[in-house]
């Protein structure tokens, strides 16, 4: 198991869990996922106003929690995998803006070149 960015394990292809994760990721973003979080905060209320077991009070709060934690582990690979795709992009406009600019050398360029770490590739 690597504790990399998700966008950097396997190489170009994508596995399993990344696969899933942007499947999860588009699910949870559907209008039927927000009435199955709506369906179960109306249970969880509607458990409360009736006064019904302490097991089903249970049940309730433990499945908002688990939906909860799954929540925030897909919130985190989305957001992993944009900010490695928006930074991919910066670095080739850098780049770019750097092959543009090769004869004419200086502050701003000093500072671009230090910015995507240049001198580190080469």
């Amino acid at each position: 198991m690597t504790f990399k960015n998700p966008v950097q394990r396997g190489g170009s292809r994508r596995g399993r869990f990344e696969q899933f994760a942007e499947y999860a990721s588009n699910f949870t973003s559907s209008p039927a996922f927000f009435l199955f979080c709506l369906l179960l905060v109306g249970f969880f209320v509607a458990v409360h106003a009736a006064h019904l077991p302490l097991e089903l009070l249970l049940l309730a709060g433990e499945a908002m929690t688990a939906v909860t934690l799954l929540l925030l582990a897909l919130l985190k690979n989305a957001e992993m995998r944009a900010e490695h795709a928006v930074q991919r992009k910066l670095d080739a406009i850098a780049a770019a803006l750097l092959e543009a600019h090769r004869e004419e050398q200086g502050q701003a360029f000093e500072d671009l070149r230090h910015a995507i770490r240049m001198e580190e590739e080469t």
